[in-house]
């Protein structure tokens, strides 16, 4: 892969041949005296779309104008307002239209989805997580556990790097599955480790655990808007998702769920609420829950109108940009950040490791630095220097350089900075 030259001039002609650049422009940028920041913190909360303000406004205009009537009335229904997000969704996931909704937020859709799918019956009753997942989906899958009276210290297995090694081989996790074999009732990995960076090979899991009898999910927090994937061509069985993040839908926004096309008709249990009840008859409050057949069957309320507005916005933004064109900036963006940290390190000795995987194909747009010396003084360097990035202990630096508003002069800027962190030229 062709990369930019380590220098101001190479990167802006890399930016201004960049088909998707125009859209930089589009989000609102913090800025240090008039200077907008180098921004590589998109991996925890996106940018703000220059266009969410007005979209919000309509919402507030429609309120006031129609007040209840508002659900049918508004420019976009508020009693079908999710309806029009579910082809935007779906092409991100590599999804079917049925499969897919937005509710809730990421870990209660996780709860929500664990009810249908982890059933733990007889022998087979435990859970595959990788290791050093987000906490919360430990802390989601511990509970579950014990709510079917089980002991999460026997039935959560979390899978092992090899000794003296930070990443998991999928031969590893493919092996591991099949030593659990029939007691294994649910496979939940991250698509993408939030600490490494690393992307699972999500096709090769879930065929594995349905070898195995089991079921396999995914939490696709730092997947969904970072790299492609195709959940039903997959056969994965379920996954959640934020829409904060890559997505660039605000705090706490939205969160999205996938169900396969083959479990929709099923008779999975669920907890269950009236905005999942069929659409059809859902206003005669009746008292037995008839559930959608499609993903909109595991929702309990209706949509969260001013948070979804914003996230439509972002998801307009995404269909317009591709996520083909997307990947292709991504790799060549952290290829870039890659090589600058590799010359800074062959060059001056300076001790940092990249620990996400080197490989294109297993990473997205992140990148994961351990900087055992003085580490937390680098970042707090950067962070002086207006290059916004993240810190993990113990030693950890992330860096996103996000295809949707990052440029390659981000990345320049990046590497002259944190040379000057390390005190070098």
């Amino acid at each position: 892969m062709q990369l930019p030259e380590n220098t101001l001039e190479s990167a802006r002609q890399w930016d201004a041949q960049d088909p998707l650049n125009a859209f930089r422009e589009q989000f609102l940028i913090p800025k240090v005296e008039q200077t907008p920041i180098v921004y590589f913190t998109g991996n925890s909360l996106g940018l703000q779309p220059r266009d969410a303000g007005a979209a919000v406004e309509r919402e507030m205009e429609d309120w006031a104008r129609y007040g209840v009537e508002g659900h049918f009335h508004a420019r976009h229904p508020w009693f079908s307002y999710h309806e029009r997000f579910a082809a935007g969704e779906a092409s991100i996931v590599g999804a079917r239209l049925e499969e897919v909704v937005l509710m809730n937020q990421l870990t209660s859709n996780l709860h929500f989805l664990l009810i249908s799918f982890y059933r733990p019956k007889g022998k087979r009753v435990k859970i595959l997580m990788e290791h050093g997942p987000f906490p919360s989906d430990r802390y989601a899958l511990a509970s579950q556990i014990a709510l079917h009276g089980l002991d999460p210290t026997e039935c959560l297995v979390e899978m092992q790097p090899r000794e003296g090694e930070q990443l998991l081989r999928t031969d590893d996790i493919l092996a591991k599955i099949t030593e659990l074999g029939d007691e294994l009732a649910l496979v939940l990995f991250g698509g993408v480790n939030y600490f490494t960076g690393q992307a699972f090979n999500m096709e090769a899991i879930t065929a594995k655990a349905h070898e195995m009898g089991a079921m396999a999910g995914f939490d696709l927090a730092h997947a969904a808007g970072n790299i492609p994937m195709q959940l039903h061509d997959w056969n994965v069985d379920f996954a959640c998702w934020c829409t904060y993040k890559y997505l660039n839908s605000g705090p706490g926004s939205v969160g999205g769920a996938f169900v396969h096309q083959r479990h929709l008709k099923s008779e999975l249990p669920r907890l269950a609420g009236w905005w999942g009840h069929d659409k059809k008859t859902r206003f005669q409050m009746g008292p037995d829950f008839s559930p959608m057949q499609t993903a909109e069957g595991w929702q309990v309320s209706n949509a969260p109108v001013f948070n979804m507005v914003i996230h439509g916005i972002a998801l307009a933004q995404f269909v317009q940009a591709g996520m083909e064109r997307l990947r292709t900036k991504s790799l060549m963006l952290t290829g870039y950040a890659e090589a600058i940290i590799d010359q800074i390190n062959d060059k001056h000795l300076a001790g940092l490791q990249v620990i996400t995987p080197r490989d294109p194909a297993q990473r997205g747009c992140q990148l994961s630095i351990v900087a055992p010396v003085k580490g937390k003084t680098i970042y707090n360097r950067l962070t002086e220097r207006a290059v916004s990035v993240d810190w993990r202990e113990p030693s950890v630096i992330r860096l996103a350089p996000v295809p949707m508003y990052n440029s390659f002069e981000d990345v320049f800027r990046f590497g002259q900075v944190l040379k000057e962190c390390l005190g070098v030229k």
